[in-house]
């Protein structure tokens, strides 16, 4: 199992169309785009899970830096997310 980061991604790409565009490399079990909760509008980055990290690996190698939708991808695995203290409202 592997999760990518994807970044700089057109505001209109899919949850479809991106995974379609990692399916040329391998299984995905899931595409998740990051939307603003305020607007609903995507922020421009996404997470695709692929089953293979091989598969996973090679597809960042053929996709970052190019074009996809009219935007240059940023295409690297994903750093573990980090914790964050929890704000409190008063």
């Amino acid at each position: 199992m592997m999760n990518i980061y994807l970044g700089n991604i057109s505001y209109n790409a899919t949850e479809d169309s991106i995974k379609k565009l990692f399916e040329q490399f391998g299984r995905v079990s899931g595409v998740k785009i990051i939307m603003d909760k305020f607007t609903g509008k995507s922020k421009g980055f996404a997470f695709v899970e692929m089953e293979n990290r091989e598969e996973g690996l090679r597809a960042i190698n053929e996709l970052d830096g190019k074009d996809f939708l009219g935007r240059n991808i940023k295409v690297n695995e994903a750093r573990p997310r980090e914790e964050r203290p929890t704000r409190r409202s008063y």
